[in-house]
């Protein structure tokens, strides 16, 4: 009997294949430049559906943060070229681009540093004195709520990473999380155009959150908030945290709740009547390019979703379950079969180790796949990053578990440590794909492959 169906190493090579393929889909500088052009006939600047008039602005800065504006920013440059007259971009550590006019300062991220405030405050600086002539331009991508620290009055910088480390702990989503990084801010939650108003404002945005929610995206500084102080106080009751937050934070947020402090700019507010949001780029369009890899490579491909969202473990196990059923009534999809689902899990902090949710999702469904054959599980951030990692995600395949036990490893013990980072670097299964300079959240792929075989002779 001759098998037919590929080997695991090359089921190995085709997740990484598809992976590579769907991050390099959502290219920032292609983006932009998508969504971006010059009439030079009538001398306007087409974004979206808008059209401005360059003849209208005296000066045109450009302004933002996050882990792809860098190469937004490169974007833009080639668009506007001299007509731009300032422009600073917060950006994290080592996602860099050569720019002409733009300044890049790196900072911290996911906790802010003191180079992300210093950044903050030169962007007001820079924006200060803005007149009716003036356009701005804001670059905005995931990463951004981290890289963009500006503490609200009465509030530090320490305050803030004290909180953010609270928040990425206790299980938060980036959804309540960003509700309280707007609250305690004065840059975040729509208040950046506070800043910018009477001027007129476009913000291009890369999303990396489930649902490509504006006012979510870095924590939305140039949308309207729908959230509230109340909120923030619901989150804190939700997790039990009012006795781990800073007592500035949770003081500050109680004074909210009792008109003490204004709240942040809603959709009524005039100060957006100038402003223009446009997402250039999401998580879905990534799944797509990789779909389109999956296809030439001869998988039967299926798209679970783009918003997947909850808890990492079950979300693993819900993957390996389809894995399996493929296997064993060819549903929903038959074999050689290509499962991709992105968005972003969220992770409860039981233990004390390294890891991040692309790798715990990785390690909790190779325990689940082990007495099957021919599955490989690929999870990875797009933009190369995998919690507090050097590592993008990791990969597995049915025979991993038992390698692991062969060395000696007991990979539950692992898991309940949520050292996911160490188990996959014993195996040599981390994904290191260093900065990507994008960021459109998660992409997950399962290939499952049959065993098919022929008569020989």
């Amino acid at each position: 009997m001759e098998p037919l169906h590929k080997t695991l190493f090359q089921l190995r090579e085709d997740a990484s294949q598809i992976f590579y393929a769907g991050f390099l889909g959502v290219d920032p500088q292609s983006a932009v430049k998508k969504y971006c052009r010059i009439e030079n006939k009538n001398n306007n600047l087409i974004i979206g559906e808008r059209i401005y008039d360059l003849c209208r602005f005296k000066n045109i800065y450009v302004i933002g943060a996050g882990k792809a504006s860098a190469s937004m920013a490169k974007g833009i440059e080639e668009i506007l070229g001299n007509r731009i007259s300032k422009g600073i971009i917060n950006v994290k550590y080592e996602h860099l681009e050569d720019l002409k006019i733009i300044r890049l300062i790196e900072a911290g991220h996911p906790v802010p540093d003191s180079n992300g405030l210093k950044g903050a405050e030169a962007m007001l600086a820079l924006i200060k004195y803005l007149k009716p002539d003036d356009l701005v331009i804001c670059l905005i991508s995931g990463g951004g709520s981290a890289l963009l620290p500006l503490p609200a009055n009465g509030l530090t910088l320490k305050d803030k990473q004290d909180t953010i480390k609270v928040l990425l702990s206790c299980g938060a989503d980036i959804h309540e999380i960003n509700t309280i990084r707007k609250h305690v801010s004065l840059i975040k939650g729509g208040r950046l155009v506070q800043h910018v108003y009477p001027a007129t404002l476009v913000s291009l945005i890369l999303s990396d959150v489930v649902g490509d929610n504006l006012d979510v995206i870095s924590s939305g500084p140039t949308v309207p908030d729908i959230s509230t102080f109340s909120d923030c106080l619901y989150i804190i009751d939700k997790y039990q945290i009012s006795d781990k937050l800073p007592a500035s934070i949770f003081q500050h947020i109680k004074k909210g709740v009792h008109g003490e402090i204004q709240e942040t700019p809603k959709a009524d507010d005039k100060l957006f009547e100038n402003t223009y949001n446009k997402i250039i780029g999401s998580n879905i369009e990534a799944i797509l390019a990789a779909k389109d890899k999956a296809n030439r490579l001869g998988y039967n491909t299926l798209i679970l979703s783009s918003m997947i969202e909850g808890d990492t473990v079950e979300t693993a196990h819900f993957h390996a379950a389809i894995a399996r059923e493929i296997l064993k009534t060819g549903h929903p999809v038959t074999t050689p079969a290509c499962i991709i689902s992105g968005g972003e899990t969220t992770i409860k902090i039981k233990g004390k180790g390294l890891g991040g949710r692309n790798q715990e999702f990785v390690l909790a469904a190779a325990l689940k796949i082990i007495e099957q054959k021919n599955i490989v599980v690929l999870s990875c951030g797009t933009d190369g990053t995998d919690g507090p990692t050097d590592a993008a995600g990791a990969v597995a395949d049915n025979q991993t578990i038992k390698k692991a036990q062969r060395m000696g490893i007991k990979p539950q013990h692992f898991l309940d440590d949520n050292d996911s980072y160490h188990f996959f670097e014993k195996l040599g299964d981390l994904i290191k794909t260093g900065p990507t300079n994008t960021n459109v959240m998660d992409l997950r792929i399962v290939l499952v492959e049959s065993l098919v075989s022929k008569q020989e002779g």
